[in-house]
């Protein structure tokens, strides 16, 4: 089979396309024929090792995986004897995060609870854009974010990937919706549902006045202080992307401003399961959220791909499709 292999930190175009042996699946595993997958900034993380610090799980020198890709959707093709929940032909989505990635292949064997059937009324590749991306802004909204129905609710960086899934899951959840994006996506934002849209470009959102329950802050810089300032007694923020700055700050200076007072700073690492997969699957099944697809590559296309995520500018989600 074809697929990319991750050998050295660096651009994509240092990324090997070649010929590999077919895996097998073992008594606990799934084999998935990958219909289309999708790219995050996690993959991009993961390929250049922009954030040095995670080079002390991912190899100091080098990647210890070769593979990377982690949204994927497809059609099972074989199943170990000990899987329970899948059979020959289920077509299926899912992260591949936690098993090692694989999704920038034409097959991959993988355990059974990365995996849920993709929802019935959308494409693979509509399927693949999901994952990854939705569980963040779920988790981050909901788990994270403690969200209320009637709640102000700020998303920064609303129109890509994180950003698109956050305001639809907000308005879901019933909160006043204000969307932070660049002009060109403001239409975009609107037809997400948003109730205000804030052009980033022509207005501070932290300098006229207001003040936000819950700041989900999926991408676009301010000072974790500004983020604070806007947040109304007893507010949230969440950072759930960014910079390697943005990251580290989050991390490292948030739980220290959220000491002796009721306003709360983190962020947010999406764990991947199979419960939130599902709760999104019906989400999409009922109409309640859509995925907004920027670009499609085909797989020999990938490095192209992610040159695309790297510039920072996608509306929606960039997605492989393996078929092409």
């Amino acid at each position: 089979m074809k697929a990319y292999v991750h050998t050295i930190y660096g651009p994509p175009d240092l990324l090997l396309f070649e010929d590999v042996e077919k895996p097998m699946p073992k008594d606990n595993e799934v084999l998935v024929n990958i219909h289309a997958a999708s790219l995050n900034a996690y993959d991009w993380h993961l390929l250049t090792a922009d954030i040095f610090l995670s080079r002390m799980a991912t190899g100091l020198l080098k990647p210890k995986g070769t593979m990377l890709g982690a949204d994927i959707a497809g059609k099972v093709e074989a199943v170990g004897k000990d899987i329970k929940q899948f059979k020959v032909g289920d077509e299926v989505y899912g992260d591949l995060a936690s098993c090692g990635g694989g999704g920038f292949s034409e097959y991959v064997t993988v355990l059974e609870s990365a995996l849920v059937l993709k929802p019935s009324n959308l494409s693979f590749e509509e399927a693949a854009a999901i994952p990854m991306a939705a569980v963040t802004a779920l988790q981050g909204l909901r788990d994270e974010g403690k969200i209320q129905s009637g709640q102000k609710v700020l998303i920064n960086g609303a129109s890509g990937g994180v950003g698109t899934f956050a305001v639809q899951l907000a308005k879901y959840f019933e909160a006043e919706v204000t969307a932070v994006c660049s002009t060109r996506n403001q239409e975009l934002a609107r037809t997400l549902g948003a109730d205000h849209v804030i052009d980033y470009t022509k207005e501070n959102f932290t300098e006229n006045g207001k003040e936000y329950d819950l700041i989900l802050a999926a991408n676009g810089y301010h000072p974790l202080s500004a983020y604070k300032r806007v947040l109304s007694p007893n507010g949230i923020y969440v950072m759930a992307g960014g910079t390697m700055k943005q990251i580290f700050s989050a991390m490292l200076l948030g739980p220290l401003m959220s000491l002796g007072g009721s306003k709360k700073m983190g962020g947010v690492s999406a764990k991947p399961n199979q419960k939130d997969l599902t709760f999104m699957k019906e989400l999409f099944e009922a109409g309640e959220v859509k995925p907004i697809i920027d670009k499609r590559y085909a797989l020999s296309d990938l490095p192209e791909a992610l040159s695309y995520l790297g510039e920072g500018h996608a509306q929606g989600k960039i997605v492989i499709n393996h078929k092409a």
